[in-house]
């Protein structure tokens, strides 16, 4: 069984989650449950906390008119007694720190097409040497780790997903991979989905898919942080009662990378 590399996690490492809306506010709690003392915590969402939110995302009435990056950190920070770290500028915008993790719960494609260009060419590194891709022969020597997983979390009504990603290709060493195509890479339609102002203008949005969409999101970042992660994809339908997970094998990238390929 192919497992995801874990090593951005052996040592002092960050955790940002991008989008503290419905899913994102869920996500960030239980992190702070969830997270190792060695692990920084940074939200980041230039959104404010408005009335319409109250009812699907995690904020209180005395929150209105807040940052919601904000008024999450200081209201977790306070309750868990940890650090939380908070910007209330775009990811655009936002230093991203490594070794770590990008959650991106996010609700539009420039937002991901942000977070793209974030984790593009800064996820992997290579120890031993070498400064730049070698061949696949040659990798009993210099050793390629990771550096930054993005975990991308998405929905609609009932349903949603969650994808990991990397970089632009596929790279594993004895059942260990260290990269994997981005999520924009893996579903290109995510990146033409229109910028909404809110989850919750969306009137399609069921009563408690974001909660289920944050505990899908909890249990990938914690079999990731543990190194026991072997899924690419899951796929939740609250409809049918289903979930469903893509692993990550060199046979699934294939079968994506060919497909993708006869679309274009």
């Amino acid at each position: 069984m192919y497992t995801l590399d874990n090593s951005f996690a052996r040592g002092h490492f960050t955790v940002m989650v991008v989008g503290c809306g419905g899913t994102g506010s869920f996500v960030a709690e239980g992190l702070c449950r969830l997270l190792p003392p060695r692990a920084d915590l940074v939200l980041v969402d230039h959104d404010r906390v408005e009335e319409r939110n109250l009812v699907r995302q995690n904020f209180r009435r005395q929150e209105l008119g807040q940052f919601k990056a904000e008024a999450l950190a200081r209201r977790l920070a306070q309750i868990y007694s940890i650090p939380v770290g908070y910007s209330t500028l775009p990811i655009g915008m936002t230093g991203v720190r490594y070794p770590g993790l990008i959650i991106g719960c996010v609700d539009n494609g420039p937002a991901r097409r942000d977070i793209a260009e974030r984790v593009s060419g800064k996820s992997l590194t290579w120890v031993g040497g070498y400064s730049e891709a070698v061949p696949r022969q040659w990798q009993s020597g210099p050793r390629l780790t990771t550096l930054l997983w993005w975990v991308d979390a998405g929905n609609g009504e009932n349903f949603g997903q969650v994808l990991i990603g990397n970089s632009r290709g596929f790279a594993e060493r004895d059942g260990l991979i260290v990269a994997l195509p981005m999520p924009t890479i893996q579903r290109p339609d995510i990146l033409v989905q229109a910028s909404q102002r809110s989850c919750a203008e969306m009137a399609e949005q069921g009563p408690t898919i974001n909660q289920a969409m944050a505990a899908l999101v909890l249990e990938t970042v914690r079999r990731l942080i543990e190194g026991t992660c072997s899924w690419m994809q899951l796929y939740l339908d609250l409809e049918a009662g289903a979930l469903m997970s893509v692993p990550a094998t060199p046979e699934v990238i294939g079968k994506m990378t060919k497909n993708l390929e006869a679309k274009n």
